[in-house]
């Protein structure tokens, strides 16, 4: 395995011998390529090789010069924040032929480069992979047609291809996400939560166009996130009669009292004989028979814009990072391998084996087999399919269970308000309904259940009716209250109301607090029986700190509004040009939204609990600062951040570092304190959240509907009637709360025992330049994620 160093070169190294890495981003733009070219450069340097960035694409590659041009660690400073790709992609009709490969060989053998890095779509990967495979032939046609010697390229005998998927339709099979999907979708979604105010206000019915040829990801997201009323998706078309069934679903939301319509259009969108669905047909459709006012919104370009997200930084960082690894690790016999995600680890799988899968998709579209081109999108397509039809039909008869099955389901939410716990409560509302189970909402958390419960004209213990949730899919906070008081403060009190409103089951939407309560729930059930029911906990927490997940509904919307306040910051930093802002981030005692912030923004140096902050870390940064302003001649405008979390340390507070930095500056540099505060909880929640949420709420009742028919000893029995929901790996799991409390819980810190997000600590001080002395006194997992083995499907490095 390759030998790498996480820091960038203390002096410059000699070129003879040195591995050189390329660069290249080709076909559409998409948010987050920039972050990915920054993460290549950085993490090629700090591995003691060259980095070189090919622009415009394949068309750089051919034409060579200053297109293909060496890169510095200080070339891609700020990059993180930009939208599209800062080194450009252009389409080339002369790397399609032949002659146009063997001079873009020619090209690559006289800078020296031998390995190539392209973050595109499926066309670019493909034609990267022929590319290696023609590679020998090409190297000896330059030889026999005496281009070049024998001996100039001796060393270029094979050529490692690794692809990174930048594209903002999400169509590459065998990944959760490519980079920029997610900037999409928010960008969908951010359109859409502001169409729907105008649709409320008039009553009026919108059709809203969104890209997608092949693949209705962006389509079905749009309509999960924001509640949309129908969609229109490439992979399966709607019914033979798709007419009366849209508008039957439609005018039934219509009677129920919803006041606005949104149907959702993939540009690819076609019925099941292939003809195609116009928005101007859905339009029309709406219009005269229903009598709706219509209009038409296409959302174009503007779906490709801005910057990236928090989550599509980071993806591109860590892909990037694994993208360079992979050439370090690659042999002459090892397939060409594309950067994918899976749940929340990056793993390695064969490009061509995922190019494939992607053309066989659109090819079974094109022969009519919907149901394979289904099945040939992941497993969590199929389930966010499932959960939009669902939470939006009222025509459910036929999934309702049998009345002896049916439940009365308690929700509550505990802890602090975090983005998604209205959309998780909405889509176990609807499922619900769908299923035959009555839903009733506890209001205002424990406290609320016990002080409140029989109040007039209202308790706080309601049925929730189908209209109640439905507008709450894009709302922020809790409509329903949440409270962090735990049951323990009046356990009696709390049996008495389960029992008074036969709660059978019990849904809890919240953070650490709701932990701890479901905790206390099943530990008391050895003295009331009211608790022994089924009962699940989904984790929803800004700062995802909850055992048993690595992913929190929240964690994302906070994550999005902290690097935005960032980038706010960083901009009036790079205003004064010598100015540092030390920022505080909320997170308790988890240092997880301070290091996935910071692996986001590019923050110069991370402070977390997990690792404290003591001097001889202060004194290596300010030096490190002091280098960096040295060396900062006023050519760069970026300014420069460090990223404290609210209890990093007792005695070093954000407002003491700021100040010592500002001191022990001397007047070469001003440094600032921030504090966002609550901020950070964030308005609207973030797409990511908003569809994990729906995702885990119809999953979570379809756990407590599992343990429908048993009697309450016999739940009472089994360890997983009291679960969490989360992501494990690269898996959603149920695991049952004895075992994670008892083995996976530091209760003192209110966080799980091992965080698997330590391990990425390591990257943020890659990619800052951060040096060796002045990082933390132990490393958890000993050595980066950067230079972990990683094999076929087998993942390691957490997000």
């Amino acid at each position: 395995m390759a030998n790498i160093n996480l820091t960038p070169p203390a002096m410059a190294l000699p070129d003879l011998g040195r591995k050189k890495i390329a660069v290249m981003t080709s076909g559409g733009d998409s948010q987050g390529m920039s972050g990915a070219v920054r993460a290549v450069v950085r993490q090629t340097i700090a591995s003691g090789c060259i980095a070189y960035a090919v622009y415009e694409g394949y068309e750089g590659l051919v034409q060579g010069g200053d297109l293909i041009k060496r890169m510095q660690w200080e070339d891609v400073r700020g990059w993180l924040s930009e939208g599209g790709t800062l080194i450009g992609t252009a389409r080339c009709m002369a790397f399609m032929e032949r002659p146009g490969r063997l001079t873009a060989a020619n090209n690559m053998v006289e800078k020296g480069i031998d390995a190539l890095i392209i973050c595109g779509g499926d066309g670019s990967l493909t034609g990267a992979d022929k590319f290696r495979a023609e590679w020998p032939s090409l190297i000896d046609e330059l030889v026999s047609t005496g281009k070049r010697t024998a001996d100039e390229v001796k060393q270029f005998k094979h050529l490692n291809i690794v692809g990174l998927v930048g594209s903002i339709d999400n169509d590459l099979s065998g990944t959760d996400a490519t980079i920029g999907c997610y900037s999409s979708l928010q960008r969908i979604c951010q359109a859409i939560d502001y169409i729907d105010a105008t649709a409320l206000s008039h009553q009026r019915a919108f059709v809203i166009e969104v890209m997608g040829r092949h693949c209705g990801w962006l389509a079905l997201m749009a309509g999960v996130s924001c509640g949309a009323d129908f969609v229109f998706l490439p992979e399966n078309p709607p019914s033979e009669n798709w007419e009366e069934e849209m508008c039957s679903i439609i005018s039934k939301h219509r009677k129920l009292g919803k006041r606005k319509t949104i149907v959702i259009v993939a540009e690819g969108a076609h019925d099941r004989q292939l003809t195609h669905i116009s928005p101007d047909m859905v339009k029309d459709l709406l219009s005269n028979r229903l009598h709706l006012d219509t209009r038409v919104t296409t959302l174009g370009h503007v779906q490709r814009g801005g910057t990236a997200c928090a989550y599509d930084r980071m993806l591109a960082t860590l892909q990037g990072v694994e993208a360079v690894k992979a050439v370090l690790e690659a042999t002459p016999e090892t397939p060409s391998p594309v950067i994918c995600i899976v749940e929340n680890k990056i793993v390695r799988k064969d490009l061509m084996q995922a190019v494939k899968m992607t053309k066989d998709v659109a090819a079974q579209i094109a022969a009519k087999d919907f149901a394979a081109a289904m099945a040939g999108r992941d497993a969590e397509f199929a389930e966010y399919w499932q959960a939009f039809h669902i939470t939006t039909s009222t025509d459910t008869d036929h999934l309702k269970l049998p009345v002896e099955q049916r439940l009365r389901v308690g929700i509550i939410h505990v802890g602090a308000p975090a983005g998604g716990m209205n959309a998780a409560t909405r889509a176990a509302v609807a499922y619900c309904l769908a299923r035959g189970h009555t839903p009733v909402a506890l209001h205002n958390g424990f406290p609320g259940l016990c002080r409140h419960h029989d109040d007039k004209p209202e308790g706080s213990v309601r049925e929730v009716e189908w209209l109640d949730a439905e507008s709450w899919a894009s709302k922020g906070g809790s409509e329903i209250g949440t409270n962090r008081d735990l049951p323990s403060e009046d356990m009696e009190k709390t049996a008495f109301c389960f029992d008074k409103y036969r709660i059978g089951a019990l849904l809890i939407i919240g953070g650490f607090e709701g932990f701890t309560a479901l905790s206390e729930l099943r530990q008391a059930r050895t003295k009331y029986d009211a608790f022994k029911i089924p009962m699940v906990i989904l984790p929803a927490t800004v700062s995802n700190n909850v055992p048993g997940t690595e992913y929190s509904i929240g964690s994302d919307t906070c994550l999005n509004a902290l690097i935005d306040y960032c980038d706010a910051i960083k901009q009036s930093a790079s205003a004064s040009r010598r100015r540092v802002f030390v920022v505080e981030t909320q997170g308790g005692a988890s240092g997880y939204i301070a290091t996935i912030a910071g692996l986001s923004i590019g923050a110069l140096a991370v402070y977390t609990p997990e690792e404290g902050i003591h001097l001889k870390m202060l004194v290596e940064d300010i030096k490190f600062l002091k280098d960096q302003f040295a060396k900062d001649k006023g050519s760069s405008r970026t300014g420069k951040i460090i990223l404290r979390n609210e209890k990093a340390s007792k005695v070093y507070t954000t407002e003491i570092v700021a100040n010592i930095i500002k001191d022990e500056a001397e007047g070469r540099f001003d440094s600032r304190f921030a504090v966002p505060g609550h901020v950070q909880q964030g308005g609207t929640p973030s797409p990511m959240d908003r569809v994990r949420a729906v995702r885990f709420g119809v999953k979570s009742l379809q756990f407590l509907e599992s343990f429908t028919g048993k009697t309450k000893e016999q739940i009472a029995e089994d360890p997983a009637s009291t679960s969490i929901i989360g992501i494990r790996g690269a898996k959603v799991k149920f695991s049952p709360m004895k075992v994670i409390e008892e083995t996976e819980t530091d209760w003192k810190q209110r966080r799980p025992k091992d965080e698997f997000w330590m391990q990425l600590t390591e990257v943020v001080n890659t990619l800052s330049g951060r040096p060796q002395s002045a990082l933390h006194r132990y490393t958890p997992m000993g050595r980066s994620p950067a230079i972990l083995p990683i094999k076929e499907n087998e993942a390691v490095n957490g997000l």
